[in-house]
């Protein structure tokens, strides 16, 4: 099939006329921007004429005109610098739109600029943007940001808030991933990264029977159902036999293991190098080996014998050298004693969302309780555990919402933050993990249309601090990049 392509040609500037009511103005800064920037990157693109008469670009001519003025050539990407042949003297590609109505040049004009305007900014991201252009030591001046925009997005070179002695490098370089509040667990890096933890050895599932989500046992609740026939375990099994489904929790999703990544990120951000980590619900092995693979000593904590044996069985894993981790075997209600004379410099868990359906015949198992009663024995075991915790330092939770038997949120998340803040602690961070999808897709359709309930692919970080928090970020110094572990996965940048 014949088609009509654009065709783009080269004119004399002095032939380009421009629009008579062209609405949209040029200071002398922004042409002299213009020209500095056609000076850097060449021409990426072609001025768009009807008859002559200028549509689109009237200041990309003033900034050529500037250029061939001060005897410069002019030149298509990606510029003089990288070796591309200049266009003919005086000249200037041009895009005829000679085929536009009269009505539909003049509106084109006008939509042209103010569909530009329209447009908005992600700070973050671009704050993320300018700062590595900035570490590549690219100048920014050929953007187009005042001197104040800059001064406002970016902090000040050398201002010590990178790693190594001038601060220099991207965020993701300084800090293995920008410390924003979102953090993206389906990004390639992070599962590359995720895969090579696992790669070591890791086997946090081991011990856990038919309880795949990898939470520790300790405290999960729910009330007991008649009807268990085998007497086994229902922990974990929402996804997959939809149990779920039948307690209010279609949107759960979750992964065989707590999320390596997201425990090496917490450990190199909030705790102090070679410091003490305590965790109340430990559950499989994941927390303790990348604690000892980070030189941090962790002590964790889990009510099923056989959970703490499985863990215990894995530290083959670890080099010469690394802290090996301890954990001990009981009820984390009575963590302050069993754990008795820690020192921690960091409190890091995940507790077991609250109302997974668990069977155990145990009776220190708190899952026959109904949730206030839960909630109570969840309060005294954070209590006891930052009582653990030395002063000025930071703890960290990863929590989910979870439902009711009727499909209404206990506030799981708000009742964790209450808890730090009876505890003594400040809540200080709070961020989201966004994990992946899995086989939600398959069942969020159903879900959705029957209950507006929407598809869950998030956890929720919430980070505290007891004291000072200047002083609890001074005990960890410099966040830790250092040589990487994993150099093959590389980071976010």
């Amino acid at each position: 099939m014949k088609t009509n392509a654009p065709q783009i040609d080269l004119r004399p500037v002095d032939a380009l006329i421009p629009y008579a009511r062209n609405s949209r103005t040029h200071s002398d800064e922004q042409v002299a921007q213009i020209a500095a920037s056609l000076d850097e990157f060449g021409m990426a693109g072609a001025i768009v004429v009807r008859d002559g008469v200028i549509g689109k670009g009237h200041g990309t001519l003033a900034g050529i005109r500037k250029l061939y003025s001060a005897g410069k050539r002019l030149y298509p990407p990606p510029g003089k610098a990288q070796g591309a042949e200049p266009f003919p003297e005086g000249t200037v590609p041009v895009l005829d739109a000679s085929g536009w109505t009269d009505a539909q040049f003049r509106a084109f004009i006008v939509a042209d600029n103010k569909l530009a305007l329209n447009a908005g900014w992600d700070n973050d991201l671009l704050a993320l943007e300018l700062g590595a252009l900035r570490d590549d030591g690219f100048d920014l001046d050929l953007i187009g940001f005042s001197g104040d925009e800059l001064a406002d997005l970016l902090p000040p070179e050398g201002s010590g808030n990178g790693s190594g002695e001038g601060g220099t490098g991207s965020l993701a370089d300084r800090f293995m991933v920008a410390p924003f509040s979102v953090l993206n667990a389906r990004e390639g890096w992070w599962q590359a990264r995720k895969n090579a933890w696992l790669g070591i050895g890791i086997r946090s599932e081991l011990g856990r029977g038919d309880n795949a989500l990898g939470f520790s046992d300790t405290a999960n609740i729910s009330a007991r159902k008649s009807g268990s026939a085998d007497g086994k375990t229902n922990f974990g099994k929402c996804l997959e036999t939809g149990i779920g489904e039948k307690y209010g929790r279609e949107e759960m999703n979750g992964t065989s293991i707590f999320d390596p990544v997201l425990c090496e990120l917490s450990y190199r951000w909030f705790s102090t190098p070679g410091g003490t980590i305590i965790d109340p619900f430990s559950g499989g092995s994941v927390r303790g080996i990348v604690a000892a693979k980070l030189g941090r000593q962790y002590v964790g904590c889990d009510l099923r014998p056989e959970q703490v044996e499985a863990n215990r069985a894995q530290i083959d894993v670890l080099a010469d050298g690394d802290p090996v981790p301890v954990w001990h075997c009981g009820d984390s209600r009575n963590i302050d004693k069993t754990c008795k004379g820690v020192q921690a410099d960091f409190v890091f868990s995940c507790p077991p969302y609250a109302d997974l359906e668990v069977y155990s015949d145990n009776p220190a198992d708190l899952s026959t309780l109904a949730y206030e009663d839960f909630r109570a024995a969840y309060f005294e075991i954070i209590k006891r555990a930052c009582s653990l915790l030395k002063q000025d330092r930071f703890a960290a939770f990863v929590v989910g919402e979870v439902r009711d038997k009727r499909g209404a949120y206990y506030d799981f998340v708000g009742d964790t933050v209450q808890a730090f803040r009876d505890a003594g602690l400040d809540y200080y961070n709070e961020a989201i993990l966004v994990t992946m999808v899995g086989s939600l897709p398959i069942r969020a359709g159903k879900q959705f249309s029957a209950s507006r309930k929407l598809g869950k692919t998030h956890q929720n970080i919430l980070v505290f601090c007891k004291g000072d928090p200047k002083k609890a970020v001074a005990a960890c110094g410099e966040v830790e990049i250092g040589e990487d572990l994993f150099p093959e996965t590389g980071d976010q940048g």
